[in-house]
């Protein structure tokens, strides 16, 4: 028996697919097809659970039924596909054809894209969506669009960012003096607790739970759901509000790919996805406030610290200087005219 792998399953479904794309046929006993159906993959790195996910595939089945067939996508969440960075790759190469990516990972390939986690730069929805629906999200996707990507109109959330601690609750910059706190490989985020005294480690996530139960680490940087679906409310006791951050992703798409669909496909293809990006953000909205509750009931304690005290440590120490000279006064000016002077 032949034994088909994954990565070669993935290279040949995208030599499929583009193919099928870019000649409108495909070819069986040498006859052509004209009708055979369009196969694309999209891929995260998300559970299937999320609110992301599940709007995403409601929009597939929506793309397909508009299309009446003619175009199939296929999801593959929960880093199916390999992890962010091999999505990412695989995106470029045309492996894969859609991708639910974040800006620090794009901003490995163009810096400024990641502009707007500056910490504290937005401490809530309301500036955040008037910015990334507008002129700074505009500028983020001129940016990725360098990068030879397809970029879709509409961002899609991954959330504010807190810290559960084990120890104490982070009221104050001063709780954060010397705090053992993992944070993503980032860095962005890596500076953001180096500047507020903090003591930041990169963890990968799979192994964040027991570093937390051995102590190697104080707490960490995580959203709601991140906590509630890794359990962390087992090993710690406090979940402080900060919104130092706030992650997006941006759905990109293989340029070669995405040309060579038909212009009514593409629509078909933005009008959904768009649509169930603004549908998946107000589920993690809601979802935000449902989980302060479940996680209450696990025994969790919680608290909102003002940012202003965590901002002007961050300016006094140096923090937004540094990622102004690094992104540029150009992209810093933008993200300045949503969220007020940072330095």
């Amino acid at each position: 028996m032949t034994k088909i792998y994954r990565r070669e399953m993935v290279k040949g479904g995208a030599a499929v697919g583009i193919a099928a794309i870019a000649g409108g046929f495909a070819t069986r006993n040498g006859a052509r097809a004209d009708d055979a159906p369009i196969q694309l993959k999209l891929a995260n790195d998300l559970p299937f659970s999320h609110p992301n996910t599940v709007r995403t595939q409601e929009a597939i089945e929506r793309i397909h039924k508009e299309s009446d067939g003619r175009l199939h996508i296929e999801l593959f969440p929960n880093n199916q596909m390999g992890g962010d960075s091999d999505m990412l790759s695989q995106l470029r190469s045309g492996a894969l054809e859609l991708f639910l990516c974040t800006g620090q990972l794009l901003s490995t390939l163009v810096p400024s894209v990641s502009v707007y986690g500056v910490s504290y730069a937005f401490t809530d929805y309301d500036t955040v969506w008037k910015a990334m629906d507008g002129e700074l999200g505009a500028m983020v996707r001129g940016l990725a669009e360098k990068a030879g990507l397809h970029v879709f109109d509409k961002m899609w959330d991954a959330g504010f960012r807190h810290i559960a601690s084990i120890p104490h609750p982070i009221k104050t910059p001063a709780d954060l003096k010397g705090f053992k706190i993992r944070v993503p490989i980032s860095p962005l985020w890596t500076s953001t607790f180096t500047a507020l005294g903090a003591a930041p480690t990169s963890i990968p996530f799979a192994q964040v739970y027991s570093a937390m139960q051995t102590r190697l680490v104080d707490g960490q940087d995580v959203s709601l759901a991140g906590l509630e679906s890794a359990k962390f409310y087992e090993v710690a006791k406090y979940a402080s509000l900060t919104r130092h951050m706030w992650e997006g992703f941006l759905l990109l798409a293989n340029r070669r790919s995405w040309q060579a669909l038909p212009a009514n496909l593409q629509e078909i293809v933005s009008r959904n996805l768009n649509a169930a990006a603004l549908a998946a953000r107000d589920d993690i909205m809601k979802q935000e406030e449902t989980l302060q509750v479940t996680l209450t009931q696990h025994g969790m304690e919680f608290n909102a610290p003002p940012a202003q005290p965590f901002r002007e440590t961050l300016r006094q120490a140096g923090y937004y200087a540094t990622w102004k000279a690094k992104y540029g006064n150009q992209a810093w000016a933008m993200l300045e005219k949503f969220s007020g002077p940072l330095v």
